[in-house]
């Protein structure tokens, strides 16, 4: 009962000793190849492409059924379709929107936004970590804090009351739901 629990035969064992480290490089060449696009911080698309890469060659590594030439090839059709998508990104609106996210202003002039914060699952502990990393002590001291389209938290300190330049543009940033003043994230959160 318990012999087959670590493998099945030496045959197996052999595929994945050979299989593994010729994968293994083949990506790197192929990565290196799609650019750095493909290993920088990940917005959704590329964090799929990864994901179904790794995915691909796990199956190369253990199943008999699947070739290294398929896994190669499709890893290739995946990272083809990644530059081309990210290609037509920078043509089209509507496939922008469709496909990136859009930052997320999360904290206006030191104040925190509640129903963005909610609505993006981050919570106050995040925001003032990030604000403790970026150098700044206090949050009134914060113009805004920007969830970004890779997940990262960006922290624009206030300068003698001014927006900093980075600010002017997020004109495609999304806003919190309700108004868009400063206290439409406040009140629902204030009882």
């Amino acid at each position: 009962m318990f012999e087959k629990l670590f493998f099945y035969n030496v045959e197996n064992l052999l595929q994945i000793l050979i299989s593994a480290p010729f994968l293994y490089f083949s990506v790197i060449a192929l990565v290196r190849i799609s650019g750095k696009r493909s290993t920088s911080q990940m917005n959704n698309f590329d964090w799929i492409v990864t994901v179904a890469m790794g995915s691909l060659v796990a199956s190369a590594m253990v199943l008999k059924n699947v070739t290294l030439i398929e896994v190669l090839l499709a890893i290739s059709a995946l990272l083809l379709l990644q530059f081309l998508v990210t290609r037509s990104l920078l043509d089209s609106k509507v496939l922008r929107r469709l496909v990136k996210a859009s930052p997320t202003l999360l904290v206006r002039k030191g104040e925190y936004l509640r129903d963005a914060m909610r609505d993006e699952r981050v919570t106050e502990g995040e925001v003032l970590s990030a604000v403790r990393g970026s150098g700044v002590g206090r949050l009134e001291d914060v113009e805004a804090v920007i969830l970004e389209t890779d997940a990262s938290l960006s922290v624009i300190a206030s300068r003698d009351g001014t927006a900093i330049e980075a600010m002017t543009s997020l004109g495609d940033m999304r806003q919190p739901s309700g108004s868009g003043n400063d206290d439409s994230g406040e009140s629902a959160d204030s009882s």
